[in-house]
Formats: C-alpha cells, sequence, structure tokens
C-alpha cells in the first residue's frame, strides 16, 4: 500500500455540493421572515439546479462557475430567509462602517452581476459567439445590465401584483434611488469579475474543446 489517499474526482465533489444545497435550501425554509419573500428569493435556485444536473453530460461547466453559482445560492437562500433588509451580517456591515442601512441586498446584487458574468463569459467563448476581447466584454456587460433590469422589472411586477405583500422582497429601505444603485452594483460586479477572474477562467476553458 502506497499510504496516499486519493482525492475525490470533480463530479463526486460537484454532487456533494449539490446535496448540499439541497440540504440549506431546505434549512433556509425553516420559518423564514416572510414565507412570499423566500419564496421568491430561493426561486432561481431552484430553476438552476435541475436545469445543471441535465445538461451536465452534455454541456458541463468550469469548475469556477460551479463554485460561484453555489456562492450565489448561499447568498439567495440568506436573503429568503431573513429578508434582505434583516440579515444580521448585514447590520453588522452597517454598523462598521456607520451605514444608514443594511447593505446585504447590495452584496446580492453585486453577485447577481458577478456570477452571471462569468457565465455569459463561458457560453460566449465555448459556443465562439464572440471573436474579440472587446467585443467579449462588451456583451457580457450588457447581458449583465439586461440581467439586471430584468430583475428590477420582476420586482415592480410583484410590487403591482402583491401590493403590501411585496414590501419585504422589494426591501427599498426607504431608499429612492434604490433601484438605480442595484443596477450599478450589478455593473460594478460583472467588471469585477471579468477583471479579476478573466484569466483563471481562461485556464480553466482551455481544458474545454
Amino acid at each position: 500500500m502506497s499510504g496516499t489517499v486519493s482525492r475525490p474526482d470533480r463530479r463526486t465533489i460537484l454532487v456533494v455540493a449539490a446535496v448540499v444545497l439541497v440540504l440549506l435550501l431546505c434549512v433556509s425554509g425553516l420559518r423564514p421572515h416572510d414565507r412570499l419573500t423566500w419564496v421568491l428569493e430561493v426561486f432561481p435556485i431552484v430553476v438552476v439546479l435541475p436545469i445543471l444536473f441535465l445538461t451536465y453530460r452534455r454541456f458541463p461547466l468550469t469548475t469556477l462557475l460551479y463554485a460561484l453559482i453555489f456562492v450565489h445560492a448561499i447568498v439567495l437562500m440568506v436573503g429568503g430567509h431573513y429578508t434582505y433588509a434583516r440579515v444580521p451580517v448585514g447590520f453588522a456591515i452597517a454598523g462598521f462602517f456607520g451605514l444608514h442601512r443594511n447593505p446585504y441586498d447590495k452584496i446580492g446584487h453585486f453577485a447577481q452581476g458577478f456570477v452571471p458574468a462569468i457565465a455569459a463569459r463561458e457560453i460566449l467563448v465555448r459556443g465562439l459567439y464572440v471573436r474579440t476581447r472587446g467585443m467579449l466584454a462588451f456583451v457580457v456587460i450588457s447581458i449583465v445590465l439586461a440581467i439586471s433590469a430584468a430583475y428590477e422589472l420582476f420586482e415592480w411586477a410583484s410590487a403591482v401584483a402583491l401590493g403590501q405583500g411585496a414590501n419585504e422582497f422589494l426591501g427599498t429601505q426607504g431608499d429612492p434611488w434604490d433601484t438605480q444603485s442595484d443596477m450599478f452594483l450589478a455593473l460594478v460586479g460583472g467588471g469585477a469579475a471579468l477583471i479579476g477572474l478573466g484569466r483563471a477562467h481562461d485556464r480553466q476553458l482551455s481544458a474545454f474543446p
């Protein structure tokens, strides 16, 4: 016997991560502050996880993107359980920086730009839809802003349809510029992802034909 312990393969790690996410999703649904808000916030997870499972053989993603999706899902679940205006870590951040509101929703919107930017970049590069670096960055940022705008329209439609029942989901905390700052944070997140993870993403993409 060599005495070495074999490392788990990527597929095993992804299966374990998926199981952990499902368990965390169930835990986040235990006595949330507002049940409707929880449903609306975790709905993307319920949609994306089956898609990732069904497309794994035909179109597996990079490990980097899977990891980012995992982290983003946790951000959504925490926000859904407490509502974004009541997340405890947000109060701690607000106290440390002297902010007048809970900033956790801004973390969520930063992630809303950061993670989709890498997802869009991966699809565009592997599909050979964009040839030049400059155009790739432009299209990715455009997609990020489109997703952010679509989400804000969804929030608006929810407010119109549900009335007072959507207040916790909107989470504006009295900020008249909440929509604009949400989209700006998504833009910043998308740009940060391209600048900070572009090289690492390229290295992982090189493993695909």
